[in-house]
């Protein structure tokens, strides 16, 4: 544990520097015949005539967002920048190396600015990934959802003062536990207040768990492939990345979190703040694993979180991460619809715009509700008919009213792996075939299906054919062989980038347009040295429990360097009165609470304090023990032999060729 956390949360991805220049070397292609039959058979067959979702996301527009939409950290460095965007013009034509169903979607996304929702509702748009709302009670403030950073929080909060009368921030709501809608609270409101009771900050069940905990042990890999995910290194430009689906893009200034100070556990619970009656309903396992939707009676106003947003939202993410349950969201929708589907009048959520009027935020909620249990159950139907998982996600087709239903397209989530994340939820990985049940390693097949395929140039010359006749997918299936057999073969690595990119082009999910484009883009440039960013903040490290920490030291123990070694160690921790034993065996490393052991090998005593500032990179442990904070009562060399047999991880791992063998035993 030596090593700062800076690799364990998605956030960190949002480090990243906001655009980057392609190289000279890069050489993007222009969209081919088969990606303009594809763009002109998507502009026959939806319907671009309905202009019903640009008239609902104009409504209430008070004011542009200052300065272009672009935000600075106190040092002047862009952290995040809108005007990027600004070649997505309001009622152009779609590129011809964009989807013109994704462009849509971009073009009512990148509409910024100050809008009132409703009486008293108010939302900052397109300041970040999220929306934030703010609701006027009757003296003060609630503000929903403060965005990613702090900087683009406080950007968003003075905007909405310049147009409104300043008022306290009365409380804070956080709906669910992804950063985009936590993350810049600091920007907002001061935590003396919050511990003042001053300001209050609701969250549902399991928030700080969720909010700290979702991305620790799977966190490089998660934050690595959501680099690709929201394009990170992307250019802005029509043949790069056009926003993503979900919102325009993330902001990288300073990430934030004050720990809530009322969690909402049941559906049902009432709390009133500032003259307003809320009431929660909770819905975890939907699009987080701890989200709430609230009502507000006065207003008749309804938030239902990300979970009915204007796209098909992930069941399963593509950076990684546990599958969602699309059943559960659907039952969530349709509790909220028997509940308030009387009286409500208003619907607003953290991404995209608002609705108002009943039969229209029915409409809407019905058409959500009806989208996650159609995926939920489509595929269950088919898997018990004994059809697996990639074929069901190819024979299932949206019916007719949720295909042409703008909100329901997959901007952010597809049909396609949605589909799929059903299958694996409830039968796994494996398909039931034993012929795949123990298949060689995708870099030891390649060597064998290059072979089997009469060698490289055979395989590039039939490979080629397929690009010409415009079979993207068997052109990056096939090739992808030869990549990973001969990873230094270029003209294998350039003709696998020109499917891709083809394939980005015809895209209209946002995260599906940036996996391919980044892929091309690292098969012809390679990977850049670039910092590996570190957005694993203060308020982070110290909201993460001690079971959570030693958890992830024994996810990071490389098997190989403990060997047969066995030992015990005791932690003491007087500043929060907790103690701990550790004990290695058979390379597996476990812990107890509230245990010490008379056999340990050593008791390390230091507060947890002292621990925060060895994670964050501010301490060593050899410097803590030099200066009197750490105590080692025992063999210190036990305590080093654990430390070095303790993995770390690189960032930039290569994800569209091998990674290096000797990579798994850093």
């Amino acid at each position: 544990m030596t090593k700062a956390l800076s690799i364990m949360s998605l956030s960190l991805t949002l480090a990243l520097a906001s655009a980057i220049t392609p190289a000279a070397n890069a050489q993007p292609q222009p969209a081919s015949r088969a990606t303009l039959e594809n763009y002109e058979n998507l502009i026959q067959t939806l319907p671009f005539d309905d202009q019903r979702s640009f008239d609902e996301a104009k409504a209430g527009f008070i004011a542009p967002l200052p300065n272009d939409g672009v935000v600075k950290n106190e040092n002047g460095d862009v952290v995040y920048d809108l005007k990027q965007f600004e070649f997505i013009m309001q009622g152009s034509t779609a590129p011809e190396t964009v989807n013109p169903s994704l462009w849509r979607q971009a073009q009512l996304i990148m509409q910024g600015g100050l809008y009132e929702v409703a009486d008293r509702i108010y939302q900052v748009r397109a300041a970040d990934l999220s929306n934030v709302t703010f609701i006027e009670g009757d003296t003060g403030i609630i503000v929903v959802d403060p965005l990613i950073s702090a900087e683009t929080a406080k950007y968003a909060l003075d905007f909405y003062f310049e147009h409104r009368p300043q008022k306290p921030i009365v409380a804070v709501i956080y709906t669910h536990s992804h950063v985009d809608h936590y993350g810049g609270v600091r920007g907002i409101v001061d935590e003396a207040d919050v511990k003042s009771g001053k300001v209050k900050i609701f969250a549902p069940d399991g928030f700080l768990e969720h909010a700290v905990a979702e991305n620790v042990m799977a966190g490089n890999a998660m934050s690595r492939r959501a680099s690709y995910m929201y394009g990170n290194l992307l250019p802005r430009t029509p043949q790069g990345q056009v926003g993503a689906g979900l919102g325009p893009t993330t902001s990288t200034g300073t990430i934030t979190l004050i720990p809530p100070t009322d969690v909402i556990k049941e559906t049902g619970e009432t709390h009133q703040v500032d003259g307003l009656t809320l009431r929660f309903l909770m819905a975890p396992d939907s699009e987080a694993p701890s989200e709430m939707f609230f009502y507000i009676s006065e207003l008749n106003a309804l938030c239902t979180a990300e979970d009915a947003v204007h796209t098909l939202h992930n069941t399963y993410s593509l950076r990684g991460a546990k599958i969602r349950n699309p059943l559960a969201w659907s039952k969530y929708l349709n509790e909220t619809i028997y509940e308030y589907g009387d009286t409500v009048e208003v619907l607003f959520a953290p991404h995209h715009w608002s609705l108002t009027g009943n039969s229209r935020v029915l409409e809407h909620l019905r058409s959500q509700r009806n989208l996650y249990r159609f995926i939920n159950d489509q595929p269950l139907r088919l898997l018990n008919h004994g059809f697996r998982m990639t074929e069901i996600a190819e024979m299932i087709e949206m019916p007719e009213a949720l295909a042409q239903n703008w909100s329901a397209r997959g901007y952010y989530g597809s049909n396609n792996h949605n589909i799929k994340s059903t299958y694996v939820r409830y039968l796994g990985w494996f398909n039931g075939n034993p012929a795949t049940l123990h298949k060689y390693p995708e870099r030891d097949a390649a060597k064998r299906y290059v072979e089997f395929m009469g060698g490289a140039d055979a395989l590039l010359e039939k490979a080629k054919t397929s690009y010409d006749q415009g079979d993207y997918r068997w052109v990056a299936e096939v090739v992808n062989h030869l990549v990973f057999a001969e990873p230094d073969n270029q003209a294998a690595k350039d003709l696998q980038a020109n499917a891709l990119e083809q394939m980005g082009y015809q895209a209209e999910s946002g995260p599906w347009r940036n996996f391919y484009l980044s892929g091309a883009q690292e098969l012809r440039e390679g990977i850049k040295d670039l910092p590996a960013p570190d957005t694993a903040s203060p308020d982070t490290i110290r909201a993460m429990d001690l079971d959570l920490l030693f958890d992830y030291a024994a996810m990071r123990v490389n098997y190989e360097k403990a060997g047969q070694t066995e030992f015990k160690l005791n932690w003491v921790f007087p500043d929060t009165k907790q103690e701990y034993v550790l004990e290695l065996q058979d390379a597996a490393l476990s812990h107890m609470a509230g245990h010490q052991v008379p056999d340990a090998a050593a008791t390390i005593t230091l507060n947890r304090t002292d621990l925060d500032d060895i994670l964050l990179g501010q301490l060593t442990f050899e410097k803590g023990i030099q200066d009197g904070k750490i105590e080692v009562d025992g063999d210190p060399d036990t305590l080093s032999a654990f430390l070095d047999m303790l993995d770390t991880f690189e960032f930039w791992f290569p994800i569209v060729t091998p990674v290096s063998m000797e990579a798994a035993n850093k």
